[in-house]
């Protein structure tokens, strides 16, 4: 791949390059000298599960692992422990060593669907971090000013605000760009939420004689709401290890718009022809094919065209799932209050022995979807939110579009 094709290839899906120049001199050299670069992408282990937010990054640290350069997976189980202050309103609260262990356990499997793991470099940034001592912190934190860390938005506005910020918070940005120092990194990658971060590495490195990283940023990715990044403390996540049939539901439930944005950032789909397709295609086949996409990259193509299968035969034709959870007693009361169906009851999936949580998590939340029309029994729709319910073998209890829940009693010996 020529200079120009592999800039065109980096420059996809990202938000800034600081800078480009630069960027471009780095990949020059590196072409010249046969000397892969090093790529940088720091990730705290704050969350077991990886959602399709956080592949955006990963997708783009795959296109340097094609670009032939050296990828480092920096998981920062030190820093976390200080705990990144990035769009913070409060000091946030700090993670155990347990926590952290925990969580990055599962890090390594689920990025191994997006990077190839035989070519990434897995490290941790405890190896170096926590053998410095109290002089070495002190030099680090005397490479960088009070006035520079208050440039930063989110100690700006809590500082005007009269509101809490502790030392630790000033120290993580530090540590984080003594990371580079490290890893002697040649370009550092990132969401934009993180570039103030990303900035203060090219500081530190320059301060310990090193060339700064380039910086490049990626956006952050809205949720299945299409108004908030995605979390799954929001509950608008896509998590990349969520059976296919569901994963495919929740894509066609993002709006036109978003899904586009989707297609750029998360699929390997060419430009052109994605500027073809918002012509000539229209917006649910085209949405179809974003969900087949990428359930193809994160389960199969037969698990994509099985789950695209599931959704029609449901949503399109109004049929029942070919399987649904379902929940087995003998005691069960002839008639039941509809929240409480809603909320007490778990079903098991009669197959994989999958088990699901109750269909609302609370009371008010059953109540809300009764008014909004989503609940129905056996395919009448429930109106009332204080309706008595005669409970019956073979019940299908129905809350949205995805959920179901069977009823199976059985009967008493």
């Amino acid at each position: 791949m020529s200079i120009k094709e592999a800039l065109s290839l980096i420059k996809r899906g990202t938000v800034e390059i600081i800078e480009e120049k630069g960027l471009l001199a780095k990949l020059e050299e590196s072409a010249k000298k046969k000397r892969p670069l090093v790529i940088k992408a720091g990730f705290d282990p704050t969350a077991p599960d990886i959602h399709l937010g956080h592949t955006v990054l990963l997708k783009k640290m795959r296109h340097f692992q094609d670009l032939g350069h050296r990828i480092v997976f920096l998981i920062g189980d030190y820093t976390a422990m200080i705990g990144d202050p990035s769009g913070a309103s409060k000091t946030r609260p700090r993670l155990s060593r347990e926590e952290i262990v925990e969580n990055a356990k599962t890090y390594k499997k689920q990025v191994s669907k997006v990077l190839d793991i035989k070519k990434l470099e897995v490290c941790f940034n405890s190896k170096w971090l926590e053998k410095m001592n109290g002089a070495d912190v002190a030099e680090l934190m005397s490479r960088y000013t009070v006035q520079r860390m208050l440039e930063r938005d989110d100690f700006e506005k809590r500082y005007k605000q009269h509101k809490s910020i502790n030392m630790l918070e000033f120290l993580y940005p530090l540590l984080q760009g003594y990371d580079s120092v490290e890893l002697k990194a040649d370009i550092e990658l990132g969401g934009n939420d993180q570039k103030f971060n990303l900035l203060v590495g090219r500081d530190i490195q320059n301060a310990y004689g090193q060339q700064p990283q380039i910086i490049i940023t990626t956006p952050l990715l809205e949720g299945t709401d299409g108004v908030q990044k995605m979390s799954k403390s929001l509950d608008n996540y896509i998590g990349i290890t969520e059976p296919a049939k569901e994963m495919f539901g929740k894509i066609m439930s993002i709006s036109d718009e978003l899904m586009w944005k989707y297609y750029e950032l998360l699929t390997d789909v060419p430009l052109n022809e994605i500027e073809k397709m918002k012509d000539g295609m229209h917006p649910k086949d085209a949405k179809a094919r974003l969900a087949k996409e990428i359930i193809t990259t994160y389960h199969s193509k037969k698990d994509a065209l099985k789950a695209e299968k599931e959704f029609e035969k449901v949503h399109k034709k109004r049929e029942y799932p070919e399987h649904i959870h379902e929940y087995c007693d003998s005691n069960i009361e002839s008639k039941l209050w509809i929240c409480d169906i809603l909320t007490k009851y778990e079903g098991v999936h009669p197959i994989t022995k999958e088990k699901q949580g109750p269909l609302a998590k609370s009371t008010s939340e059953a109540r809300r979807k009764i008014k909004e029309g989503s609940v129905k029994i056996d395919g009448t729709k429930i109106a009332d939110e204080n309706a008595q319910i005669n409970t019956c073998d073979g019940m299908i209890v129905q809350l949205g579009k995805r959920m179901f829940l069977r009823f199976r009693i059985k009967p008493r010996p």
